[in-house]
């Protein structure tokens, strides 16, 4: 402190006596006439001996004055470099540390939290001077370009001459050569203009350098002429991102994370214009998050109420004059499928976006809808460690449970931004890939995906509002009859479906944290034996849906019907070193029938222990007993169940019966499948469901979309649950070992015994639901 108070003092002396001497030089030149160089260096020795003496006299006073006032000491620290390394490290992830970070990294460095603070503060200033100077040398030089441009249009106009001969041009020649020219020079503004503002739409943050664009945008952009012919083929478009994105760090970069994770070789965003194809999708992604925003606020006219099942209806007149076709135009022979959906689910706001964005997780959460997904390529992860921002290019099947519809196959972007605190949007929108599956083919359908998704909004209490949006388009003409009512009403595949599985996946997963345990059935049961139940039961449902619908994917081979008429899908499989399943060949059939009760009166039923006798051969003819029951939710009849037969068989006393039940306002589930008694005794302690071997039956009820409204039912355990009017659509479905032998083919007696427990099961269910009351 003293040392620099002396040097500060000594600088402003040297300068005072510079300024002396100056003038005396000054006063002797004009006194003499001219400069005597010896008497100025003896002047200058003089002065330099004065400063010393009156520096170290100043010095003294100083240093007594100092230790007469401590209280005014500053100390001015300079960063070792090992303090610089660890803030550039931590400000390359987090540009804004909260006060934990700053006080976390002031302890490790031994700096002050304000000293932390500061550095943060200024490290961003330096960094934002550098983009803004980088962004205005771009623009400098692109003004460079379109001055030499403009030069060449006066050289043009002034000295016209013929390219041919050379000679001058007549006017005529000299107007059409200028207007090619400004028609050129409007192109390439316009170009400039575009990209400069889609970025500045994508990065969700005002551009100093684009405040003042060139141009207006142009209205037929190249995204238009694309998307309107529905195609991603052969590109006419020169612009690219801007080269701005690759200076800015990675933790306010939304381009830099470029990772491709094709799976599948659909040759969008490859070939030379790369960029350019890359560009197109994320002006796509800005235009679906707008329209799936509007969607979600706007109420009449563009949603007016159905009055036949009490629910909204989107007004197509309306929707069509408020937003354009981004995706062109809807093919022939095509319908459209439009919902909304509101409700709260006890699940916070980035995880579910987190979720979302994360194909595994995103089947994991709605395992009833999606048969399978995958993320082919990811064009940006997100900003600032979160996914605002992330846009990936995603293909799903999404399935119906039942053999008579096929699967949705989709190729789709997905993009999440985040529209303020504590609200995000995820959307999607289809892309033509290719894949027009013929009618004929009957695994698969054509769908399009139109700007779909979902709005969350954080609470407080731990829950979120969710409003989504499902806008579809797709091909009914491979679906069967007695299904086209359900997927037109938006029950199978609607905003509707979607929330209520949501919701219904979250009550579990809560469930499952939670350690406060209501059910008195499981009460016993230790917290690892519960999870071990829990998965034991997924897996067997999951391995249900598998052979209902998404049977290509999973090794089954479809078998000729035969005497089961069309309705019916027979097939087998082989069953090889899967811990899981009994080894050997595996017999499948699956059919749906209509049944004339409410889906909640039919649910009840099945699930009923007590009437199982009625068309269960396992309980033989009697009813079952409930020895265990894990709850799953709020609701009583959203549970994991162990049974036993109350009349047990000489070869039965080591058979018990897993079920699992669910139920929500699209769908409901009953699966079960018999279990050998010493491997659940392992479960219920808490270990590895993967080695239970079993193989699941069970029912898949849907409403038949008759388009009634739902009615408030009182369920078997005295619980009001809400049910759609009408009839139900029943899936009925077997797996059964019918060789342990890999090298045998079913026989004509296997497949006939599986035809003949179908029917008899069905029509065992039929008389009992339309025999009561």
């Amino acid at each position: 402190m003293f040392t620099l108070l002396a040097l500060s003092l000594t600088l402003e002396t040297n300068m005072k006596g510079q300024d002396e001497m100056s003038q005396l030089g000054v006063i002797g030149g004009v006194g003499d006439g001219s400069g005597d160089k010896d008497s100025m260096s003896r002047n200058r020795e003089d002065e330099n001996t004065n400063n010393l003496e009156t520096n170290s006299l100043k010095e003294i006073s100083i240093n007594d004055l100092d230790q007469e006032n401590p209280r005014k000491k500053k100390r001015y620290h300079r960063h070792t470099a090992q303090q610089i390394q660890e803030l550039e490290t931590l400000f390359k992830e987090y540009p804004h540390p909260n006060e934990k970070q700053r006080l976390e990294l002031s302890k490790q460095l031994c700096l002050d939290t304000r000293q932390v603070k500061f550095w943060f503060q200024n490290r961003r200033t330096q960094l934002k001077t550098q983009i803004e100077h980088h962004e205005n040398s771009i623009l400098r030089q692109e003004n460079e370009k379109l001055k030499s441009e403009n030069m060449t249009i006066r050289d043009a106009m002034i000295n016209p001459c013929c390219n041919s001969c050379g000679g001058p041009t007549i006017l005529g020649e000299v107007s059409l050569e200028e207007k090619n020219l400004r028609i050129e020079n409007a192109r390439l503004k316009d170009e400039i203009n575009r990209v400069y503002s889609l970025a500045k739409k994508f990065l969700g943050r005002a551009m100093s350098s684009l405040d003042n664009p060139i141009s207006p945008i142009m209205p037929n952009s190249a995204l238009e002429l694309v998307i309107g012919n529905n195609s991603f083929n052969g590109f006419d478009m020169i612009s690219t991102l801007p080269t701005m994105l690759d200076f800015v760090p990675r933790a306010s970069n939304p381009m830099v994370s470029i990772t491709t994770s094709s799976t599948r070789n659909y040759g969008i965003l490859g070939g030379a214009d790369k960029s350019n194809k890359r560009s197109i999708l994320l002006e796509l992604a800005l235009a679906a998050m707008e329209e799936l925003v509007k969607m979600a606020q706007l109420e009449d006219p563009l949603w007016i109420p159905n009055l036949e099942g009490g629910k909204e209806m989107l007004n197509y007149n309306e929707y069509y004059q408020v937003f354009p076709r981004i995706i062109g135009v809807k093919p022939i022979g095509y319908v459209s499928e439009a919902t909304r959906e509101s409700e709260v689910v006890i699940i916070n706001s980035q995880v579910l976006v987190e979720t979302l964005m994360d194909a595994t997780r995103w089947a994991d959460m709605f395992p009833t809808l999606i048969a399978r997904s995958a993320t082919i390529d990811t064009i940006c992860s997100g900003m600032d460690g979160s996914k605002n921002g992330a846009l990936q290019l995603m293909h799903a099947e999404l399935q119906v449970l039942s053999p008579l519809v096929p699967i949705h196959s989709i190729d789709f972007l997905r993009y999440c931004k985040q529209q303020a605190e504590n609200v995000w949007a995820v959307v999607d929108v289809s892309i033509d890939c290719g894949n027009n599956y013929p009618p004929s083919a009957g695994t698969y359908m054509s769908c399009r995906r139109l700007p779909s998704g979902c709005i969350v909004q954080n609470m407080s209490n731990g829950y979120s509002k969710i409003t989504w949006v499902e806008h579809t388009e797709y091909d009914e003409s491979g679906v069967h009859p007695l299904y086209r009512p359900l997927l037109r009403s938006g029950l199978a595949l609607g905003a509707r479906s979607w929330v209520s599985s949501l919701r219904r996946r979250c009550e579990c997963i809560a469930n499952l944290i939670s350690s406060f345990t209501t059910d008195e059935h499981s009460a016993a049961l230790s917290g690892g034996g519960k999870r071990s139940m829990l998965r034991l039961a997924r897996r067997m449902t999951d391995s249900f849906c598998a052979g209902v619908c998404a049977w290509a994917t999973h090794g089954w081979r479809e078998l000729t019907a035969g005497s089961f008429g069309e309705d019916v899908r027979v097939m087998t499989r082989k069953s090889v070193n899967n811990p899981g399943e009994p080894q050997g060949v595996v017999l499948s059939a699956a059919t749906s029938v209509l049944v004339p009760v409410p889906p909640q009166r039919l649910f009840d039923f099945l699930r009923d222990e007590r009437r199982r006798g009625e068309w269960d051969i396992l309980s033989n003819g009697g009813p079952m007993q409930e020895v265990l029951r894990v709850a799953k939710g709020h609701h009583a009849a959203i549970a994991v169940s162990l049974l036993r037969p109350s009349v047990v068989g000489a070869s039965e006393t080591s058979m018990l019966i897993l079920q699992d039940t669910c139920t929500d306002a699209s769908v409901s589930l009953v699966v079960y499948a018999p279990v050998d008694v010493s491997a659940m005794h392992v479960v219920m302690n808490g270990g590895d469901p993967a080695y239970v071997a079993f193989l699941p039956s069970g029912f898949a009820i849907l409403p038949d979309g008759s388009g009634g409204r739902a009615t408030t039912v009182k369920s078997r355990a005295g619980e009001l649950a809400e049910s759609p009017a009408g009839g139900s659509l029943l899936t009925v479905a077997f797996q059964i070992l019918v060789s342990s032998n890999l090298n045998d083919n079913p026989k004509d007696e296997s497949v006939k015994t599986v035809s003949n427990l179908m029917s008899c099961t069905i029509q065992n269910i039929k008389t009992a639901v339309q025999c009561e009351n």
